[in-house]
């Protein structure tokens, strides 16, 4: 039962009535609705853009960050995730995984 607000979105503030806009389209279409759209969005990009646009975004966002932060807090954070990574595996981890090199393939994540 909506509220006499509810009723009458003069009264509503913008987070009032967007939550009240979601609500509906959610009701209608299902809690999903915006994941599907928008996988078809990320589709057709790709369908017209090519694989080349997601590279030189991706690059273009690169360069901000370094621009943004310094090329010292990549070493940084490689050297904090490195460290984690050591703590959290058993003393021979790094001999084992550099005796793979590059025998060791990338396993594609599930969506």
């Amino acid at each position: 039962m909506l509220s006499e607000e509810e009723k009458n979105p003069v009264h509503l503030s913008t987070s009032d009535l967007s939550h009240q806009m979601s609500s509906t389209v959610r009701e209608k279409y299902g809690d999903d609705y915006y994941q599907r759209i928008g996988k078809k969005g990320g589709i057709t990009l790709k369908q017209r853009r090519g694989s080349e646009y997601y590279r030189s975004i991706a690059q273009k966002g690169g360069q901000a960050n370094v621009s943004k932060y310094g090329s010292n807090h990549f070493s940084e954070m490689g050297k904090k995730g490195g460290n984690a990574t050591k703590e959290s595996q058993d003393a021979d981890f790094y001999s084992r995984i550099g005796k793979l090199g590059g025998a060791a393939k990338r396993q594609k994540k599930m969506t």
